[in-house]
């Protein structure tokens, strides 16, 4: 679990970083699930977005995906969200440190 200290960190992290994961009216599909998880373990640190046309809100699909992912929700914005996992593979000093 995230403390509100680390959420108010990684938010300020995501600002500077662009959408990478979009869910469109397919909804969350295998494929979206993996490209999630690639990303997680490449970044850390996603930001994604659900389309107009998508059946299901911002907050669902981040919960969705965060549960298929073994991921955090860190917030949700409009149609935004951002997700946060440490990576396993990341050498240490790459990966992102949460303030205690």
């Amino acid at each position: 679990m995230l403390t509100s200290r680390q959420r108010a960190q990684l938010r300020a992290l995501a600002n500077g970083i662009d959408t990478i994961l979009h869910v469109g009216k397919g909804g969350i599909t295998e494929n979206v699930v993996a490209q999630c998880n690639s990303a997680l373990e490449a970044r850390e640190l996603i930001k994604g977005r659900v389309l107009e046309n998508a059946l299901m809100s911002a907050r669902e699909a981040a919960e969705e995906l965060a549960r298929l992912t073994r991921a955090e929700t860190v917030c949700t914005i409009g149609s935004r969200f951002v997700l946060y996992r440490e990576s396993q593979n990341l050498p240490r000093e790459k990966r992102i440190r949460l303030v205690d």
